[in-house]
Parts: C-alpha cells; structure tokens; sequence
C-alpha cells in the first residue's frame, strides 16, 4: 500500500486501480466476513469520520453487499464512486457527502 502526505498533514491511501488510474482513499474498512446489516453500520460510522468529499474503501464479501451499498449510497447522498469484485472479495469505494 503507498501513502502520500496530503495538504492536511492526513494520508491517502492508493492500491485500487480503476479505468487505468489509481483511486485515491483516505481511510480504509474492513468487512470481509460480516454479513448484513453490519457492513453498512461499520461504513457509516467510518465515514461520519471522515470530512467532505473523503473517500472510504470498503472490502466485503458478503454477496449481497453490492445491493446494500447502493441502496445505502441512494439513501443517504454519498457518493458511490465504485464496486469491484475479484473472487468472492468486493471492494467499494464511498465518497462521504
């Protein structure tokens, strides 16, 4: 995983790779074996921490995990910028509103 210093003194995380570029995330959750509803409550509490426009990266592996965080994004007006699955992995990226 690389880190870059951003203007906050914070870091970003980048290792996700999208359309030929690197998505950049500034905080990272851990999902995989949990299943519904405590993916969305762990993300929702990850992203109340994270400022404006801060971008989460959420792994999961609970197949219905693409439908939550759509549903999840649609509710609540942030930003689902991505999902990807490899294998039984997802991986989603959140922007926070």
């Amino acid at each position: 995983m690389t880190t870059l210093p951003n203007k906050k003194s914070e870091f970003l995380m980048s290792d996700t790779i999208l359309e030929n570029e690197i998505m950049e995330f500034h905080k990272e959750l851990d999902a995989r074996g949990l299943n519904c509803p405590l993916p969305i409550l762990k993300a929702k509490k990850a992203l109340s921490e994270l400022q404006s426009g801060e971008v989460l990266r959420i792994m999961a592996t609970d197949p219905g995990s693409v439908r939550d965080f759509q549903a999840f994004a649609k509710q609540t007006g942030n930003a689902l910028l991505s999902h990807v699955q490899t294998g039984r992995e997802f991986v989603f990226l959140m922007q926070r509103k």
